[in-house]
């Protein structure tokens, strides 16, 4: 499979306990690619974009608006991953999937055309709705054709909308129901298409029917996507174990790729539910390959240590867009990493989030969750639990502070149309304050570690008894 292999998961807001609408996705690429975290100012922007790692350009609108990234270090203005604009429409880039070998040889992926490294950076910053972002997707696919398999998310305070391609030039788009849940595991998952709903491309269907890719009612994933052996260990299991933990009571067989395209949960889902999601590997049963010390394990988890982040956006209508846009983001594996809220409205970080490259280094966030989830998998059994409830502990107590500082911004933001600038340095400080406590808090992991580390070399190693 594709080293670029991602978990997605996307939830209506009449699904979630607190109304808010949610899109979230692990980049699970190589540990050593750090992320950095970035915000670009609006205004003018570059007249073109040019790939750094392909050969795909295309003209950019002259003016842009601010927006931040989940940057990778080494292709800067490339893979933002994840974050908001200044118009509160928030897009993650991407989940991959791929098109079945037939329809790659009636419509090949393009070389040299739109890839998963250039999506973000050349529709985020120019769109105002999540539809929008669609429709320039949509187009761009149409134009320059696609270089790889994608799915990608687009959201705003009424939409989320999310997007897979087929093929070169293709694509069918949906927007997630209001009272369901969505689970992707780099396999395309639509079956149905509804014209008078859904965005496609527009021959979507009569191309399909003219080159004799489907049987009887149209059906998106049997005539576009691909369906190999591989699926049914690597992509089968997580849409089958997500959809099980969310709503338990609807039995369903991880080997037949019948799952719900949409499901419905059990009750209604909490932030905190999708942070356990993403967290997750099968945890308990003969498949946890962490439990068993099995990186031979022929069901791919969720959580995987390449994993270089993972990040829950978080769209909240009722409140203001500085505070009601979140991005939840653990750098690293989830599951042995902390989750820290990114809000809009903070547009500066901590130096050492914006730093990070392919070596460990002393002044990276990244590296330095990195380096504690790696001393973790030395001997999971053993150290995650440590880290485990330090991080749940400190996520506890911001959570609290959280809370105080969204009633203390609401406060000053009433009866202003914008947020007046006490509220968003109080935003700004709280921002500071705890994405430096969390690194205080992975170093004095990483030494923990270290020491329980050492002892346990020497218990192995005493060679005593003279």
């Amino acid at each position: 499979m594709n080293e670029e292999a991602c978990t997605t998961i996307i939830v209506g807001s009449e699904m979630m306990a607190d109304g808010s609408m949610i899109y979230a996705r692990s980049d699970d690429s190589r540990s050593i690619r750090a992320t950095r975290l970035v915000h670009y100012p609006g205004g003018k922007g570059p007249k073109e974009f040019v790939a750094i790692d392909s050969a795909f350009r295309c003209p950019l609108p002259a003016r842009r608006f601010g927006f931040s990234a989940l940057e990778r270090e080494d292709l800067p203005y490339h893979w933002g991953e994840a974050g908001f604009n200044d118009r509160g429409v928030a897009m993650s880039a991407t989940e991959t999937i791929f098109s079945s070998e037939k329809v790659l040889a009636l419509d090949p992926y393009v070389l040299g055309g739109l890839a998963e490294n250039c999506v973000y950076h050349i529709i985020l910053p120019y769109i105002k709705t999540a539809r929008e972002g669609v429709l320039r997707l949509g187009s761009l696919i149409e134009e320059y054709g696609s270089a790889e398999g994608f799915g990608i998310a687009f959201m705003d305070a009424d939409e989320t909308w999310y997007l897979e391609n087929a093929g070169g030039h293709r694509w069918l788009a949906k927007k997630m129901p209001s009272d369901k849940y969505f689970v992707s595991g780099n396999q395309s998952r639509y079956r149905d298409y509804d014209p008078e709903n859904d965005l496609a491309s527009a021959d979507l269907v009569e191309w399909a029917r003219e080159n004799h890719l489907f049987e009887g009612e149209f059906d998106f994933h049997e005539a576009y996507s691909l369906e190999s052996e591989n699926d049914k260990t690597y992509n089968y299991p997580r849409v089958w174990y997500l959809q099980k933990k969310f709503t338990p009571s609807v039995e369903t067989d991880v080997k037949v790729n019948n799952f719900p395209v949409y499901q419905t949960a059990d009750r209604p889902l909490t932030v905190d539910d999708i942070k356990k999601a993403f967290r997750s590997h099968y945890d308990g049963t003969e498949h946890d390959p962490y439990l068993h010390s099995n990186p031979k394990e022929p069901y791919r988890p969720v959580s995987i240590f390449r994993t270089i982040n993972t990040h829950i956006l978080q769209v909240r209508p009722g409140l203001p867009k500085e505070i009601g846009r979140v991005d939840y983001m653990a750098e690293g594996m989830a599951d042995l990493s902390v989750y820290l809220p990114l809000y809009q409205g903070v547009i500066s970080y901590p130096k050492a989030y914006g730093i990070g490259t392919k070596h460990s280094q002393k002044s990276s966030a990244y590296w330095t969750f990195r380096k504690v989830s790696a001393l973790g998998m030395i001997n999971y059994n053993r150290y995650a639990p440590i880290i485990k409830a330090r991080y749940l502990d400190f996520e506890a107590r911001m959570a609290e502070s959280q809370a105080e500082m969204e009633a203390e911004f609401l406060r000053l933001c009433a009866g202003k149309k914008r947020a007046p600038k006490a509220a968003l340095k109080l935003l700004r400080d709280w921002s500071d304050d705890w994405l430096s406590r969390a690194l205080r808090v992975a170093s004095d992991l990483e030494e923990r570690l270290f020491t329980e580390l050492t002892k346990d070399i020497e218990a192995e190693y005493m060679f005593h008894g003279a």
